[in-house]
């Protein structure tokens, strides 16, 4: 008798994650690439993937990928790539090649959805009906998880792109090219390298970490307002780098003014770090038994 075995797979901008699991968790294989192309992910995967032992076959695979992407389960086009800066990625369907390929199911969200529902199930947000997660790195990304569902609809969320009111004598130059005053714009990653300069870090400079927290607040606080999740987790490279998720609180709560923030809001740890190391990962292994169980 054949044992089922499901895998997770995790797209970032520089790296690629893939994990073969039995249906109780334990660990078959791990395998970890290089970001090139769209087709040189499929070859990758492939040959990780049908490397099984012989007693066993692929019940399901789940993927946590960067976007923009096609998230609707129920269009032709789930899994395609919209337009995007990385090369060779563009227009391809990672999960279409691997489910005609493969002839098992394989399901696909954003990494952030993934993210929030295996924060949800297994780390920060453990125990909660809603739970947001935000990462700050190289953009800002944020998802939400509904009973171990993500919210998604014709596409899927792009809150790092909302609108955020800049602090006065803030003249930087926003390096998101689409908007001058998104959250992505003023304070991921790439913003917080060029407001520092080469060979600093938030610890270094009181006034941009405040500036930086309090933007980040605001895009919180428009989050419970859209959203009105039971925690925000906060992960990405800046806000774990400096320890920011304490200051993002009280600029959160400072942000809403007291309206409808209710009780759970303004309580220490609403506003929490994530627990998981590979988040996006560990929500695709959970994608995958909940295809394996339908």
């Amino acid at each position: 008798m054949s044992s089922h075995l499901v895998a997770g797979i995790e797209t970032g901008g520089t790296k690629i994650l893939a994990k073969i699991c039995s249906l109780d968790g334990g660990v078959v294989a791990e395998g970890r690439w290089e970001t090139g192309s769209a087709d040189e992910a499929a070859s990758d995967l492939m040959q990780f993937l049908t490397g099984l032992p012989a007693d066993s076959q692929l019940s399901g695979v789940g993927m946590a990928a960067f976007g923009p992407l096609v998230v609707d389960p129920s269009s032709p086009d789930f899994g395609t790539m919209l337009a995007t800066t990385k090369p060779g990625w563009t227009g391809s369907n990672l999960r279409g090649a691997l489910a005609e390929r493969l002839g098992v199911p394989v399901t696909v969200d954003t990494d952030v959805n993934v993210a929030a529902i295996a924060e949800q199930r297994l780390g920060a947000g453990r125990g909660l009906t809603s739970v947001a997660y935000v990462t700050v790195g190289t953009g800002i990304g944020c998802g939400l998880a509904i009973d171990g569902r993500s919210l998604k609809g014709a596409l899927h969320s792009e809150a790092g792109h909302l609108p955020i009111i800049r602090l006065p004598g803030d003249d930087f130059c926003s390096v998101c090219s689409f908007h001058p005053h998104c959250a992505e714009g003023l304070a991921s990653g790439p913003a917080v390298r060029l407001r520092l300069g080469e060979g600093r870090d938030l610890s270094d400079d009181p006034a941009t970490l405040e500036l930086v927290a309090d933007y980040l607040g605001q895009l919180g606080a428009s989050l419970v307002m859209a959203w009105s999740p039971h925690r925000i987790v906060w992960g990405g490279g800046v806000v774990t780098a400096s320890d920011l998720v304490p200051q993002i609180e009280r600029k959160l709560v400072a942000a809403l003014g007291g309206y409808g923030a209710g009780r759970a809001v303004t309580q220490p740890g609403f506003c929490a770090p994530a627990k998981l190391e590979n988040a996006g990962l560990e929500g695709a292994l959970l994608m995958a038994r909940q295809l394996a169980a339908a």
